[in-house]
């Protein structure tokens, strides 16, 4: 590589000093030749001999509906209501109109029907 060097006047008008050019231009390529040497592999330690994994017991049948129930069928939609009564439609199982879902009649669902009873039509189920 060959150096540069640059002639410049300094202010008391004395001869000029030579001035290195190039050594701004090889720290960037030096940077960029480190760069792009590999890094060193580190060595892998030996895998222990893996146990299979245990596999997940099957999910136990839902039980069935002993009680009383009742048939709730979305009437209204969510469009423009706000956010809790469209999460409350979702948490019915309801999310689009004239779907219909068998509940329990229990006090949490008698409540979520409260909360959206203009966006859904309750009968008893027979």
């Amino acid at each position: 590589m060959s150096e540069k060097t640059t002639d410049t006047v300094t202010a008391e008008g004395d001869a000029p000093k030579p001035r290195k050019a190039a050594a701004k231009k090889a720290a960037p390529e030096a940077a960029a030749t480190e760069a792009a040497a590999p890094a060193p592999k580190k060595a892998k330690a030996p895998k222990a001999e893996a146990a299979a994994p245990a596999a997940k017991p099957a999910p136990a049948p839902k039980a069935a509906k002993t009680g009383p129930t009742l048939v709730v069928t979305q009437i209204g939609s969510p469009i423009g209501r706000r956010s809790d009564q469209r999460a409350t439609l979702v948490g019915l199982g309801l999310n689009k109109l004239h779907r219909t879902r068998e509940l329990e009649d229990t006090p949490a669902v008698r409540g979520m029907i409260a909360k959206v009873h203009h966006l859904v039509r309750v009968e008893k189920a027979s």
